[in-house]
């Protein structure tokens, strides 16, 4: 009798706080399922353990925010990790034809999926975003090129996710995929839009609070300082303080970060700040930011 191959991909979750949440999605997920525990106090661990035994549950004992996903990572024992979040999941299939495209393309170390957002099941408008990017679409990859992508919609190759230093400390949690992108993106890697690999998000209605609208905005001034010339980092510190009430609160809070950002931060090679000069065309806004 031939054994079953050993599988290719783990879904990584990332969770605080947000059982009902996944009461629903985790039974959605195909393969190997980690789920890291951002230090939540609902009982989630136990929880999981209990009506999920299947899943590898680890706890952090504290928010780590998006960092959480680079310890998922290392503990999966698969070529391949697609995230989720709680309040998402992968369409049946998605995963085995997201690890066929990356077996098919050995260059490619993000594969950003089509996102359908909601009960109506709705594209999200980054998807058109990238479907419609303006950095072309190279020989050695299976669909646009992009700098961006939304984390809960993506499937990563390991060790090139790992090799980049995956999400970081600096920007925690909300946009935390373009310096991501970016770092990969210097170390030669391709990342790709493939709508064909579909992911579903049913995320809270209530999201447009002015302080997540600061706290997108001072991580999008974060990744600048992290990795952008000193004239696009003014240029967004203007913008941000003429941009209301939100973007004062974002540079109050970016300069409090400031001291370890500046301690990570280095300059992109030239073809890579060329490219991402693209995106800040009017008409094609950052992606990776809700």
């Amino acid at each position: 009798m031939t054994s079953a191959a050993p599988p290719r991909l783990t879904v990584v979750v990332m969770t605080r706080d947000r059982w009902p949440d996944l009461s629903s999605t985790l039974p959605r997920h195909e393969g190997p399922v980690i789920l890291v525990d951002n230090g939540s106090t609902d009982g989630t661990p136990e929880l999981v353990r209990g009506h999920f035994p299947h899943v590898e549950v680890v706890e952090l004992g504290r928010n780590h925010g998006s960092v959480a996903r680079n310890i998922g990572a290392e503990r999966a024992r698969t070529p391949y990790v697609a995230f989720a979040d709680d309040d998402s999941w992968w369409a049946p299939g998605a995963l085995a034809m997201a690890a066929e495209v990356l077996d098919a393309h050995p260059r490619l170390a993000v594969l950003a999926g089509r996102m359908l957002v909601g009960a109506e099941e709705r594209p999200d408008p980054i998807c058109a975003m990238m479907a419609d990017s303006p950095l072309g679409r190279d020989p050695d990859l299976p669909g646009p090129s992009v700098l961006g992508f939304l984390a809960c919609g993506a499937v990563v190759r390991r060790d090139a996710y790992l090799a980049a230093g995956g999400f970081d400390d600096v920007v925690f949690f909300m946009g935390e995929e373009e310096r991501l992108a970016l770092d990969l993106a210097a170390l030669g890697w391709g990342l790709a839009y493939v709508d064909r690999v579909v992911a579903h998000h049913h995320p809270s209605p209530a999201r447009d609070s002015v302080a997540r609208q600061a706290r997108a905005a001072r991580n999008r001034l974060l990744t600048t300082i992290l990795r952008r010339p000193w004239r696009v980092v003014l240029a967004a510190v203007v913008e941000d303080l003429r941009a209301g009430r939100a973007g004062r609160m974002a540079v109050r809070q970016a300069a409090v970060r400031l001291p370890k950002a500046l301690r990570q931060r280095r300059r992109l090679p030239p073809e890579v700040e060329a490219a991402r000069r693209l995106l800040d065309l009017p008409t094609h806004p950052r992606v990776g930011t809700p």
